[in-house]
Parts: structure tokens; sequence; C-alpha cells
């Protein structure tokens, strides 16, 4: 039940004797009341009144309640507030009229004050729960974007220094005098911390990169060269992964053009590839191609050699800090995940297909450059 007190009430109808028996068994229910005896009137009122219901006659000369309804629905500041029809028509076709038109419910005349009563409550206590989560969720949101602002920013200031313990480990290591003998275990160290700081770099990368997706509202999308994308990839940022898993990639004579943005789509594959290397068969053979789809789109995929994955392990998939393989290299699980927002920020979808002993085809779609 809600506190009748704190609740007003809009009652909306052309005949007096209605109107004088709602005021008086509304008010004396507690509740704070207003009237209006025609539709013009009832909007007079809404441009100072923030009623918390209506109860609108639908049969009234001039604008009737389904015109009121109407409007009400279409105005930004009131089409919140829940709006009950008194009328005694019978005829389903005007109760589905009221319905599409934003109606919350009907009473039929003659009306029963507790039957009014039970639906008021109802509707009230329903309103009220919906502005309560709607705060609710704009704290959520201010809060969201205060933390996503925090982790940006202490992911950007830690990249600096970072790159300077990642610089003079490398110096150590490689640039040691000719002649000098040094212990074993000072390189190995030497060694570990360089793949702590590589691995730690990645990490920041990825969240730097998924709070930028995260946070652009609008990407402005062009054509999409794909071979000017990973053919320097492949030479640079993965020459390291494909050498150390002796890894062969074959490329398409021909892509199919797609609309994007090439600095995400480098990221989208990037990600797929290093999983390709990774986890995609020993050693593994990827092969990358496009397809034109039927429904406007291009499909880019990527099939590996591996193992191939159950039907629980592709659910799995594109879920932020999930992992499915530990044992051969470790991953900090928010790869995939990355690759689905960009995709869908980019108007796109991600999947696999997949059989367990047979391989897996990554695939990204993005929409097809007429």
């Amino acid at each position: 039940m809600v506190n009748a007190g704190s609740v007003t009430l809009l009652v909306v109808d052309d005949m007096p004797d209605n109107v004088a028996v709602l005021f008086g068994f509304l008010r004396n229910a507690g509740f704070t009341v207003l009237v209006a005896q025609d539709g013009e009137a009832a909007i007079q009122v809404l441009e100072h009144a923030r009623p918390d219901l209506i109860l609108l006659d639908v049969m009234m000369p001039g604008m009737d309640g389904f015109m009121v309804c109407q409007r009400l629905k279409s105005d930004e500041n009131t089409r919140e507030i829940p709006i009950i029809f008194m009328t005694a028509l019978t005829d389903t076709v005007d109760k589905v009229k009221g319905f599409k038109l934003g109606a919350a419910d009907y009473i039929t005349k003659p009306i029963h004050h507790e039957e009014v009563l039970a639906r008021i409550n109802a509707h009230v206590q329903l309103r009220q729960q919906q502005q309560y989560i709607q705060i609710q969720n704009n704290e959520l949101q201010v809060r969201n974007k205060e933390l996503d602002t925090f982790a940006h920013m202490v992911a950007h200031d830690l990249k600096n220094p970072l790159n300077g313990i990642i610089m003079i480990t490398r110096l150590l290591h490689e640039c040691l005098p000719a002649g000098t003998v040094v212990d074993g275990k000072v390189q190995e160290r030497l060694a570990v911390i360089e793949r702590a700081g590589d691995k730690m770099l990645s990490i920041i990368n990825a969240l730097l990169l998924l709070a930028g997706v995260s946070n652009q509202k609008q990407v402005e999308m062009h054509p999409v060269d794909m071979h000017q994308i990973i053919a320097p990839m492949v030479q640079n940022r993965l020459a390291q992964l494909v050498k150390l898993y002796n890894a062969h990639i074959t490329l398409p004579e021909q892509w199919c053009i797609a609309l994007g943005y090439t600095p995400w789509i480098e990221e989208v594959w990037v990600n797929y590839l290093s999983n390709g290397l990774k986890y995609g068969g020993t050693p593994p053979q990827l092969v990358i191609g496009s397809d034109l789809l039927a429904n406007g789109m291009v499909r880019f995929w990527v099939r590996d050699s591996g193992q191939g994955l159950t039907p629980q392990e592709q659910n799995r998939l594109f879920t932020p800090f999930t992992r499915l393989q530990t044992s051969r290299v470790d991953g900090h699980g928010i790869g995939l995940s990355i690759v689905k927002q960009i995709v869908e920020k980019l108007g796109g979808t991600v999947g696999v297909e997949s059989e367990k002993g047979q391989g897996s085809l990554f695939y990204f779609t993005l929409p097809a450059c007429n």
C-alpha cells in the first residue's frame, strides 16, 4: 500500500457529479486531488503540476480522453505519468485503442470505490518503483563513468614508468659490453622482468582500448583495406609469436572491402591472430579470408588447426575475464570481450564455428562498402 499523503492525483471528467464523488472519496483516502473538467483544462493543469497518476474520462466534448492521452504521451514531460481511463464503454476495440495510446489501465463506470483505490495503489506503487530504479540506474551510470575515468587515468599514468622499466631491462639484457661475464641467473631474471613488463603493458593497452571503445559515442566509418592492416601486423607486431610457435599464415589474394575504423580493426585482428598463434595447433596453421554475405555484410575470418572448442567453451567466449586455456600460455582474459565491443560498435557481430578435434573459425562482420 502506498502512502496516500505523498501522492497527487488528477481527475479529468466533464460530469460535475462524477468529479464531486471522486474528489470526496479520494480526499478522504488521503490523496491530494487536482480536478480538470475537460481535456484542455487538463493540459493547462499539467503545465504547472506533475501528478503521480491521472484518472481520465474517455467521453468528453471537444478533446476526448484518447486525444488527451495521445497528447500527454507525446510530451517528454508527461509521458511517464500513468493514465487510468474511466469509461462506460465496454467495446474491446476502444480498450485496445487506449492501451495502444499508452494507458496503464481502465475503470468501467459506474465506478466502485474499492476497485478505484486498488488500481490507483497498484499503478502508483509501480510508478514509484520505476522511478526508484531509474534513480539507481542514473547513479550507477555516474559511478561507472567515474570508475572508467579513474581506470583510464591510472592505466595511462602506469604506462610511462612501465615503458621505462622495460627499456632499461632490455638495455641491461642486450647491451652489456663485449666480454662481460654475467651470471646465468642474472640473465634469466632480466628475461623474467622483461616478459612481466611486456605482459603488464599488454594489459594496460587493452584497458585503455576498452575504455576508449566504451566512451566513444560515434565513430567515423571509412573503407578498410585489410591487406594494409594485416601484412605489416604479421611482420611487426606478431613477428615474435609467429617465430616462437613456428606458425604459418595464409593470406587471401583478394579482400572484400568493408566499412570500419582502422585502429580498432587492427586490434580485432591482433586478438584473433594472437589467439590462433597461441592455441591454433602445433605448429599453428592459420588461414585468413573474407566473404560477402547476402545481408550486405562482409564476414572476415581466421581458421586454425587447433583442438577445437566444445559448445560449452564456445558459450564462454567473448565474455570479459574468461580464459578457456591456461596450460600453454597466459592471458588477461579481456581480449575477445574487447573484440565484441569494437565490432558491435561498428555495426557488426562476432562469432565462432568449431568442433572438438576439427579446429576453429573465428569471424567478425562489418558493413560492406557499396
